[in-house]
């Protein structure tokens, strides 16, 4: 009983760094661009080819969280990415910075989150919602403390300490990783999933097809506000390196972390006795939500913008609280996490043309259009939810019911 919660202490603490050190880049932007001299579209396609190489090794990595040592496979994730974040430091020009952060640094982060997310259901039954919505909460203040001390650093010592300390705090944090998880199946118990039939599972439910493309409309406007939002408040506003950086993140995730939190207990509740509340919660949350992320870019004061972030941020962790429970309602357990992997390679691969697209509408259009252009990605993913909710999801669930060991 009480390991359970050791796990979700350990592998809160990982992704903090995995997504603060994915972070930390969007936060330097503005400063890094300048040194290097690099355009808005340049540093836009770093983040895509990041986004994009995230997205094409997590299959890979979610069939061998369901084949091999999954404690193996996060311990080794962890400490790749952060060698590859403690090396961005060096960077000296777009090739460079292609290569190491958006590639490598892809790559060592795709490994960890299938088998961390596999390994906390396999460990949370009954309490399953609440543990992944206290895992997300790990995003949130992953993102507002590199906001926050990336900012601050890169204006006391420069953008290339950023990395070399977030990098370095990543290495050390490996030891303990590494000696304190253990997978619950033995080794020689492994199921030896293939790729075939993990892909028919998940590719021939109709509403795992409607949650992913769901997915993908919320990640594609996550990835475009992390990408951008912190250059958009420094430029717009004139505010210092690290107040960007800061409020950017701080506001949204605070609000987050609140509609996550909620999220996930509603659903708990609700579940038992109506099982699609879960996609349904993620419709509303799209729908809802879609209105505050016109307000980012049309908003005329600080006040409205920051308004609009808390707005959008509350409705985006209602979202998350529930992405993970409503796909594995409809698919049997020992495909889930093959199931995470193309979830989430399937969404990012959407997202990671946000950054370049709102690149080159900044050097365009103005950075305020494209921000507001998200909401309707975000109308369009709730129509999509709604859709699988309420046409397939019934028959989807019985069946992984009746067919599941």
């Amino acid at each position: 009983m009480k390991y359970r919660w050791e796990l979700l202490l350990w592998l809160w603490l990982a992704f903090f760094f995995h997504q603060a050190d994915r972070q930390v880049f969007n936060v330097v932007l503005p400063v890094l661009g300048k040194e290097l001299s690099l355009s808005g579209v340049q540093l836009g396609l770093v983040g895509s080819v990041f986004i994009a190489t995230n997205a094409l090794m997590v299959p890979i990595a979610g069939f061998l969280g369901d084949a091999y040592s999954r404690k193996r496979i996060i311990a080794i994730s962890l400490f790749a990415w952060s060698l590859a974040t403690f090396c961005t430091g060096f960077g000296a020009g777009l090739l460079y910075l292609i290569a190491i952060r958006g590639m490598a640094t892809a790559a060592g982060e795709a490994f960890f989150f299938p088998s961390a997310v596999a390994m906390l259901s396999a460990e949370h039954i009954d309490t399953r919602a609440r543990a992944l919505s206290l895992f997300q909460t790990s995003v949130y203040v992953g993102l507002v403390a590199s906001g926050w001390i990336g900012g601050t650093i890169a204006a006391q010592w420069g953008w290339r300490s950023v990395f070399w300390i977030f990098g370095a705090c990543g290495l050390v944090l490996s030891v303990p990783v590494r000696m304190r998880l253990r997978d619950k199946r033995a080794e020689g118990a492994l199921d030896r999933v293939t790729i075939r039939p993990a892909l028919r599972a998940i590719i021939s439910t109709p509403t795992a097809r409607f949650a992913a493309l769901a997915c993908s409309a919320m990640v594609f406007v996550n990835v475009g506000y992390l990408a951008w939002m912190p250059s958009y408040l420094y430029e717009r506003f004139h505010l210092t390196l690290a107040q960007a950086g800061l409020y950017s993140m701080l506001i949204h995730h605070v609000f987050a972390f609140f509609g996550v939190l909620l999220g996930g207990a509603m659903s708990d509740r609700v579940a038992p006795v109506r099982p699609q509340v879960r996609l349904e919660l993620q419709a509303v949350a799209l729908l809802a939500g879609s209105p505050f992320l016109y307000l980012l870019g049309r908003g005329s004061t600080e006040l409205v913008v920051y308004g609009a972030l808390a707005g959008f941020g509350f409705f985006r962790g209602l979202y998350d609280s529930n992405t993970y429970p409503a796909f594995y309602a409809v698919i049997a357990p020992r495909f889930h996490s093959a199931a995470s992997g193309l979830l989430i390679a399937f969404a990012f691969l959407v997202a990671s043309a946000a950054p370049i697209l709102l690149g080159k509408a900044k050097d365009s259009i103005g950075l305020a259009q494209g921000l507001s252009g998200l909401s309707f990605v975000y109308g369009i993913g709730a129509l999509l939810a709604f859709w699988g909710a309420w046409k397939h999801f019934q028959t989807d669930f019985e069946w992984v019911k009746q067919t599941a060991p």
